[in-house]
């Protein structure tokens, strides 16, 4: 399959993966789009760190940073909560398949498949929380540097 084709499948299945987890939480209709845009950014900063060898955690780490930051910044535009942009964006990063594993394995009786693969999934979660965490740390501390400055420069 060609690489364009790729980005394009990808693209498609991103947008589409966090429009409808947005409808099904109820983000409102002018906030759809955006979501839609967070989450696809989110998705193709994981898919190309992962394909250029970067690892399952930092991956998600940097689709996560990514998509908080946008969340961020749509959230001032729009004038909505952070959480309506961030929780629809984050779907597709999602470790569904290993956590899938882990309970069918659990089932099976396999308890050492089963570890490995809910192992994967606690790292590959709390790689997002931190990619969450680290966006919103960075971005409060952006505006309080820009406000500290700009109330310096009132003062002379």
């Amino acid at each position: 399959m060609p690489f364009w084709l790729e980005i394009i499948i990808n693209i498609a299945f991103s947008y589409i993966a966090s429009v409808g987890f947005a409808l099904t939480i109820n983000v409102p209709h002018r906030a759809l789009n955006l979501s839609g845009i967070s989450g696809v950014v989110g998705w193709m900063v994981y898919w190309f760190s992962n394909r250029a060898g970067m690892g399952r955690m930092l991956s998600n780490l940097a689709g996560a940073f990514i998509i908080g930051i946008l969340g961020l910044f749509f959230a001032r535009v729009k004038k909505c909560p952070v959480t309506v942009f961030n929780i629809p964006a984050l779907v597709p990063l999602v470790p569904g398949v290993p956590a899938y594993q882990a309970v069918r394995s659990l089932v099976d009786g396999q308890t050492f498949k089963a570890e490995t693969a809910i192992l994967r999934v606690a790292i590959v979660t709390c790689a997002i929380a931190l990619g969450i965490l680290l966006s919103t740390m960075i971005t409060e501390m952006f505006y309080r540097t820009k406000r500290f400055y700009k109330q310096k420069q009132n003062k002379l």
